[in-house]
């Protein structure tokens, strides 16, 4: 009954998406009441929070012996939130400025760990040794950005709750957080399991549905925390929010998915597309953020561009 599988496909999905909205909101307010600094909660909601569909679903996924759909919504998510995702937020903005020379340096490093999985797979296997090697990336840009924390010291200032919420509220929010996470759990297993069927019911591969249906399921609290923050008038939140999910997804969640599952490419083919674009949207990426002061509107509709021909060369050689 494949009808069955698209649904509980489609429900899982939305499960893993407001759950994880519950996870982010839990975790800024209990980040309130501990009196977490302010880059904190920010990076936390940015970049972790924001991540955990993708984590959930490679954790899933490589456990049950298929890190290829963990791969694939990576890859996928990657492109998304570098194309799909600034260019809506761009569009919305008119024009959205790069606040310094710090961010144009970190879409720079976005771009190099964007690009370290693919390099890594060359040899035809990510193995164990590549995870710790992601891992390490990922080591060495939180030491830079903790270094740099300064710059993120004004983005709550009017944003922080001056009455503390009460003892009753914090525990409520850490049970939140735990059903929560919970739930993201289920629902992940159910994305892997339904994503499995359908792969090979449809005559796709399972990378092929992680790029173009897992992905698109995923990234949808990055893209949704975006526009959230451009209306809050947090534009330089937004970019943040996109540049550091795509390290973690790049760096931790595919560290810690080739770790547990160590993943074998006899065939380049299924990969092909996806090495491709990332390759182009990474470095397309990080030239629209070094030159100029902003991404433009004509930016953004050469990013919206490519993913558009990407989603197409996928379903093409399907």
């Amino acid at each position: 009954m494949p009808w069955l599988y698209i649904l509980i496909f489609v429900g899982s999905c939305l499960v893993l998406i407001r759950s994880s909205t519950w996870v982010v909101r839990s975790l800024i307010r209990i980040a309130r009441v501990l009196r977490w600094s302010e880059f904190l909660v920010s990076f936390c909601l940015m970049a972790f929070a924001t991540s955990l569909p993708e984590l959930f679903v490679g954790l899933s996924s490589a456990f049950h012996k298929i890190p290829q759909l963990s791969f694939g919504n990576v890859i996928g998510a990657n492109i998304l939130n570098l194309t799909l995702g600034i260019a809506l937020v761009v569009l919305l903005a008119r024009g959205l400025k790069m606040r310094d020379q710090l961010a144009k340096k970190d879409s720079f490093y976005t771009a190099i760990i964007a690009f370290l999985p693919i390099l890594l797979m060359l040899d035809g296997q990510v193995s164990r040794v590549d995870g710790i090697i992601l891992l390490g990336a990922l080591v060495f840009y939180l030491s830079r950005v903790l270094r740099q924390r300064e710059r993120f010291v004004s983005v709550f200032n009017n944003e922080v709750v001056r009455n503390w919420i009460q003892f009753k509220s914090f525990l409520k929010d850490i049970g939140i957080l735990f059903a929560g996470v919970a739930l993201l759990l289920l629902s992940a297993e159910g994305v892997v399991r339904t994503a499995s069927f359908l792969a090979q019911r449809m005559n796709f591969s399972l990378v092929a549905t992680g790029i173009l249906f897992v992905s698109l399921g995923t990234v949808l609290p990055e893209i949704t925390f975006g526009i959230r923050a451009l209306m809050m008038g947090h534009k330089e939140m937004v970019l943040g929010n996109f540049m550091g999910t795509v390290i973690v997804n790049s760096a931790l969640i595919l560290g810690v998915v080739s770790i547990i599952s160590p993943l074998k490419i006899p065939n380049f083919s299924p990969y092909f597309v996806g090495i491709l674009f990332t390759v182009i949207v990474a470095l397309t990426f990080a030239i629209f953020a070094r030159t100029g002061r902003k991404i433009t509107k004509k930016e953004a509709l050469a990013l919206l561009g490519i993913y558009a021909l990407f989603v197409a060369s996928q379903l093409l050689i399907r």
